[in-house]
């Protein structure tokens, strides 16, 4: 199985920052998604970036990349998604423009609209953020009786294989930017994803 981990946004993109411009989105998902591949690594997994470059790579581009993994494997048999490639993508999220500090705090997880075998992948994840994150919100959506967000993402929806984005609390809220900075917290969010990611390939066995 190809795990292909996507790191959001790079060094050139607009925006994407703590209100007082000292958290950058892009270099914090650099180093989590490198972490995440590590860790994946060492126990054995075929893991590996999707984006090694530091600027800004297209979703367009992003999207060839994940479906040429697929095309380099067994045909895809879609919509439930390709069996030997999953993805997925790192992401801190933000609830207002970054130009004030908000309120808003919590982990949370998007698969495309539809249910499909990313929902179960997310559904790993879930179970483990809730051992990872005690204390912390996990925000959920059940109005489709599973605990994920459902978005017409585009990296989602074009993507041919199993595909999940990962919200990593909000880079606009003090408390939830000093967990994201902190060394147990980035920990967390590795073990996190590398704990749901396991769980999801082992329940597919």
């Amino acid at each position: 199985m190809k795990i292909l981990i996507d790191n959001g946004h790079g060094l050139n993109t607009t925006g994407k920052r703590s209100p007082d411009g000292k958290f950058l989105e892009a270099t914090y998902n650099r180093e989590i998604a490198k972490r995440i591949v590590a860790e994946l690594q060492n126990k054995g997994y075929d893991a590996e970036l999707l984006v090694p470059e530091e600027e800004d790579i297209s979703l367009n581009e992003r999207v060839r990349r994940v479906n040429a993994a697929c095309s380099a494997s067994s045909s895809c048999p879609a919509p439930t998604g390709h069996p030997n490639v999953i993805l997925v993508s790192i992401h801190v999220n933000a609830a207002g423009n970054g130009s004030k500090w908000m309120n808003a705090t919590g982990w949370s997880c998007y698969t495309s609209k539809g249910q499909t075998q990313s929902d179960k992948l997310a559904e790993c994840l879930y179970q483990a953020a809730i051992i990872n994150f005690p204390g912390k919100r996990i925000r959920t959506d059940y109005s489709d009786n599973d605990s994920d967000w459902e978005e017409n993402f585009y990296l989602l929806r074009k993507t041919l294989c199993v595909a999940v984005l990962s919200e990593n609390f909000f880079m606009d809220s003090h408390s939830d930017l000093e967990y994201l900075q902190s060394r147990a917290g980035k920990q967390a969010i590795i073990d996190t994803h590398v704990e749901g990611i396991i769980e999801y390939l082992n329940s597919i066995k």
